[in-house]
């Protein structure tokens, strides 16, 4: 097989937009952590939020913010449109659902072929992929991100849903289980990537780990808080930001124990590979699969 030539006949475009993952901490509605934040004391915060602003690349950006993960959507919302507002934008409208019945496509089209930016903000992942998935909104963003290149950031749960696999369930003793993380299908702006959030803070190296371990062409990226991944062409990465993004490749990974342990029993995965990555840091997320969109 000529796998150069089967890569060019089965390509798929380049994406023209830019992706900005965050890991958290501008979130308002983490069932996990309920403590109030506001996005306009924190330099490192603020500076990571700048930066979704300095990529639109235009002076008066149109941005919308999604705020349907939050349970507090209202106080959420306030929160990045202040923040934005100190950084020059006039134009910033809000989007919020509770229930797929309510998402109005005909409401939102012309909002959404105008913004220059859409920001995903934190709280429940799970409810932004059975709110959107399959829906003309979701379609229209990724044609967007994709041939017109429209900017898309998510922080914390906002983050975890761009991409596939995405976690939804697991954290302290029950991610050291085998087989007790939960994973499903995310907003997929990213595929055969996993994205985790608060990643040092929380400990969350041994779930993402266990993901990996069952799905090993993809690669888990840990992101911590008040750090971004800025990602240009579906592919090429570069770190922003005050902490750390922790990489996990599972290719070589051997000796998991995920598929045959018993409920209680811990888990076991050797052969991982690691790397440690800070500000200014580069990545180039590997293609193993078929190209896809």
């Amino acid at each position: 097989m000529d796998i150069k030539k089967d890569r060019e006949m089965n390509s798929c475009p380049v994406p023209n937009g830019i992706l900005v993952i965050i890991g958290g901490a501008e979130d308002k509605g983490q069932q996990e952590d309920k403590e109030k934040e506001s996005a306009e004391l924190d330099p490192e915060r603020m500076q990571v939020l700048k930066t979704f602003m300095e990529v639109m690349g235009v002076d008066d950006p149109h941005i919308e913010v999604i705020t349907s993960a939050s349970s507090e959507g209202e106080e959420s919302f306030k929160d990045y449109q202040q923040a934005f507002q100190q950084m020059g934008a006039k134009t910033i409208n809000h989007i919020h659902h509770d229930e797929r019945g309510e998402i109005n496509f005909g409401e939102l089209e012309e909002r959404l072929n105008k913004a220059h930016g859409v920001f995903f903000s934190g709280g429940d992942q799970l409810k932004l992929t059975s709110l959107y998935g399959g829906t003309k909104t979701l379609y229209l963003l990724k044609q967007r991100y994709i041939h017109d290149g429209l900017i898309i950031a998510g922080t914390s749960a906002g983050a975890m849903a761009m991409s596939t696999p995405m976690i939804y369930q697991g954290v302290g003793k029950e991610e050291m289980i085998a087989g007790h993380v939960k994973i499903t299908t995310g907003l997929e702006f990213l595929r055969d990537v996993c994205i985790d959030t608060h990643f040092v803070n929380r400990g969350r190296f041994v779930r993402m780990a266990q993901v990996i371990a069952t799905n090993p062409t993809s690669i888990g990226m840990g992101i911590e808080e008040n750090t971004a991944v800025i990602i240009r062409n579906g592919k090429d990465a570069e770190i922003i930001g005050g902490g750390v993004v922790i990489i996990i490749n599972g290719y070589n990974s051997r000796g998991t124990n995920i598929a045959q342990a018993s409920n209680d029993e811990m888990v076991t995965i050797r052969g991982l590979q690691v790397d440690i990555l800070s500000k200014g840091e580069k990545y180039e997320i590997p293609e193993i699969n078929p190209p896809h969109k």
